[in-house]
């Protein structure tokens, strides 16, 4: 019972629909029935402005983060590193993408889950975070694409859990490469845009 209400609390967590709640009650405006249509902070920019992005980014990091790092050390009885202590990090992990893209509080309408999915690498393995970070915002300035941005940073996570991280489990490098994929897939409308030279810039 503790363990599939675990998994729940995660999800519902990950069901917060920051950027529609942010978008009705401060804006009187649903994100999703503008832009690219996403609840997600990049189109919550493009509608709303910084301001507004910049808290659903950081709460959507958050809500990826903090299910992650501390429902496993609050509520369940395995110790902290050990290989069932990660797997069970990574079930919540799921759970909360599950949530966001999924939202049971907005209409199962919600996000591609990039922000929140960076919350979660954060509390799995910061350095893979801080590098995959680092990638999107390299990406970003060049390019000026988030959505090309956020694919790549999402490709350089298996990168790093396969050749750079020293203790590479075996449960991280098939999360790593689900992450990759799952971003690939959310994004694929953006991958036809940006071959067809039709995807919006950032600035």
């Amino acid at each position: 019972m503790l363990y599939a209400s675990v998994l729940v609390l995660a999800y519902l967590i990950g069901s917060i629909p920051t950027a529609v709640w942010i978008g009705k009650f401060f804006y009187k405006t649903d994100v999703r029935e503008h832009g690219s249509k996403n609840a997600g902070a990049t189109n919550t920019f493009r509608v709303l402005g910084k301001k507004p992005a910049l808290s659903v980014f950081l709460i959507d990091v958050a809500k990826g983060f903090l299910p992650v790092y501390f429902i496993p050390i609050l509520l369940l009885p395995f110790s902290m590193g050990t290989e069932t202590y990660i797997l069970w990090q990574i079930l919540l992990g799921v759970c909360v993408v599950l949530g966001h893209t999924l939202p049971v509080f907005a209409s199962f309408r919600g996000g591609k889950g990039v922000a929140s999915l960076l919350g979660i690498v954060f509390a799995l393995q910061p350095f893979a975070a801080l590098f995959a970070l680092g990638v999107f915002m390299l990406v970003l300035f060049i390019f000026r694409y988030v959505s090309l941005g956020s694919i790549i940073a999402g490709i350089s996570f298996p990168c790093y859990i396969f050749f750079i991280d020293a203790r590479p489990l075996w449960s991280l490098r098939i999360f790593s490469l689900l992450v990759a994929v799952l971003l690939i897939y959310t994004h694929r409308k953006n991958i036809n845009r940006l071959l067809n030279k039709q995807e919006p810039t950032l600035w």
